[in-house]
């Protein structure tokens, strides 16, 4: 079908045009998602502003406008159509490599959350596989951090993504090239780290611009049905001061200072989680199991794999211990000290367990479910 329409040329001069039916529709649609744009950022800017102290954190209606940012070869899978939307350049740039796969930007967000919990730390490094943490270490320098890192699990890492929290060098990159990565991201490269890294093709090198704790505090999924959940991000902080000590043992000031750095880790382990920890590295990472004995018996086992003695460790779980079966565990796998929310209804039992054991154990009070 074709009509005609009437526009003004540049010479002001009146030109009659044909136009299509498909193309009026196509420039319909263009207005009405600019204009939509345009009331969905005015009506988030009016509820920011006019919000009363009392009033709910949740919108009453879910507003998100996000422009396209890039199209995907496909999504988790290759039958599956994808894109990337929203504002993910001003927040990476991307400097090596192919173009990122749905499940890259999956990976390497999950890991920038991870490597901003130790932002104000010395230099750390996180590898992560499946959003997963597979090795988390710190050292007097990045390439300190990657060998207590790798030492955890050196299969996982395997197609893995590296997050580190300093300019990654050239010491640091000569250590990771010995391995096959799909991502790293660092706050800096230096030229030699860089050039060293830009010889492998298929390597993606991210280079984080600011920090995505900057961006909006919410977190949304699609859950089917043409229903969203919507919560505000998970980004309560635990410190000594609120801890409570539930043991007749206090913990030693090392195991204290590893209570605080495996809780920062346990945090972004799908659950059910059990990490076990030292001071400034990973011992053991149980993730995603439906039994918490499960996750506890496999990073247990991945410790062992590894050649990693739990000998005076600290074991963290993101949920509280519903039995004393989980601490016993992890004390016979040689645990001193636990940190967990608490809560159970069965937590005099679990401290009963402990205290036998001579187990130092801290409630912090806050859960940390990753599903």
């Amino acid at each position: 079908m074709t009509q005609l329409i009437t526009r003004w040329s540049p010479n002001k001069s009146r030109k009659r045009e044909n136009t299509t039916l498909e193309l009026r529709r196509r420039l319909a649609a263009k207005v009405y998602a600019r204009t939509a744009a345009y009331d969905a950022a005015i009506a988030a800017h009016l509820n920011q502003a006019f919000r009363t102290a009392d009033a709910s954190p949740l919108p009453k209606s879910l507003l998100i406008e996000a422009p396209l940012a890039q199209p995907l070869r496909y999504g988790e899978n290759p039958h599956q159509a994808a894109a990337l939307y929203g504002r993910f350049h001003d927040y990476f740039k991307q400097l090596h490599g192919k173009e990122l796969s749905y499940n890259n930007i999956l990976d390497l967000t999950a890991a920038t959350a991870l490597i901003s919990e130790f932002a104000e730390d010395g230099p750390t490094l996180a590898i992560l596989k499946h959003t997963n943490p597979c090795g988390v270490g710190q050292g007097a320098n990045l390439r300190e951090a990657w060998d207590k890192a790798f030492a955890t699990d050196r299969q996982a890492p395997f197609g893995g993504i590296i997050a580190v929290n300093r300019p990654l060098d050239q010491a640091c990159a000569e250590a990771i090239a010995g391995i096959f990565s799909e991502v790293i991201i660092a706050p800096e490269f230096t030229p030699e780290g860089l050039a060293l890294l830009q010889q492998k093709k298929n390597l993606r090198l991210l280079k984080a611009i600011r920090p995505i704790a900057s961006s909006a505090p919410r977190d949304v999924r699609s859950v089917g049905a043409d229903s969203y959940l919507f919560q505000e991000c998970d980004t309560l902080k635990v410190t000594t001061d609120t801890l409570k000590i539930a043991t007749r043992r206090k913990p030693t000031d090392a195991e204290l200072k590893a209570m605080l750095f495996g809780w920062r880790i346990v945090k972004h382990v799908k659950s059910n989680a059990i990490v076990y920890v030292a001071e400034d590295r990973t011992l053991g990472i149980g993730a995603g199991q439906m039994s918490r004995v499960d996750s506890s018996r496999i990073a247990v086992w991945k410790a062992s794999e590894a050649g990693l003695s739990l000998k005076g460790s600290v074991v963290c779980s993101d949920a509280f211990f519903p039995f004393p079966d989980g601490l016993i565990a992890a004390a016979e796998a040689g645990a001193t000290a636990a940190i967990q929310p608490g809560g159970s209804v069965r937590d005099a039992e679990v401290i009963a367990a402990a205290d036998e054991r001579n187990v130092a154990m801290a409630f912090t009070g806050v859960r940390h479910f990753r599903h």
